[in-house]
């Protein structure tokens, strides 16, 4: 009897707006995927041959790229970050809208273009994106990496400049930044295990399920 299926979803605020799309696909969690006191990270589903797991947003694709999750949900920042050639992203979800962008305090973006730069100082969690977007430019970045909180950066002297994804902008507002240099759109996207899509033919019914709901989300 071949093993479940593994979907790796993430958690926070993409999930919320997955879960929809993954009915829609035909596959509804158990009632503890919904438990919000639950440490539970594996879940059943609807269908015996499928599983949720529910991982950090930039784990998705690490378990999917390995093949210890056959397809999973995340963002396409985490996707440019790591570029990983195990993946296969076949569908983009229309879910998780939001941008990756360079930001300073805004005193200083008043005084400041970004066109006369040439070395850049700057707090992320995408050193990778970041490096690769200055260079395209030809401008040296330096990138401390950090994982959450990164609008304290500019406030406590560590980096003049973060890069992070922005949605409503109110966060940066709050914490007296702007956004000053946009460098990519961002939404959800479904990633398959590419030995998974050539090996397991119900990987690519699954493939099939989803591009479906987006087409039904879009006609509604």
């Amino acid at each position: 009897m071949k093993s479940p299926l593994v979907i790796a979803v993430p958690k926070g605020r993409i999930l919320s707006e997955a879960l929809p799309l993954l009915a829609a696909a035909g596959i509804v969690p158990e009632p503890a995927f919904s438990d919000e006191d639950s440490r539970a990270l594996r879940f059943a589903t609807n269908r015996a041959d499928i599983d949720l797991i529910r991982v950090r947003a930039f784990d998705v694709a690490t378990f999917v790229a390995h093949g210890a999750a056959q397809l999973g949900i995340v963002g396409s920042d985490v996707l440019m970050e790591f570029a990983y050639a195990e993946l296969y992203a076949p569908v983009d979800l229309g879910i998780g809208h939001c941008r990756i962008s360079v930001a300073e305090p805004a005193d200083m973006a008043a005084k400041d273009d970004p066109r006369g730069w040439s070395h850049v100082r700057i707090a992320t969690k995408y050193p990778g994106i970041t490096r690769r977007h200055f260079e395209a430019r030809g401008v040296q970045a330096e990138c401390v990496k950090l994982n959450g909180a990164m609008e304290l950066a500019p406030i406590l002297g560590l980096a003049p400049r973060i890069v992070d994804l922005v949605s409503s902008g109110r966060t940066l507002k709050e914490n007296g930044l702007v956004e000053v240099e946009p460098i990519a759109e961002v939404s959800s996207r479904l990633v398959v295990n590419r030995a998974a899509f050539k090996t397991r033919g119900e990987v690519v019914g699954l493939v099939d399920a989803f591009r479906a709901a987006v087409a039904g989300k879009a006609a509604a």
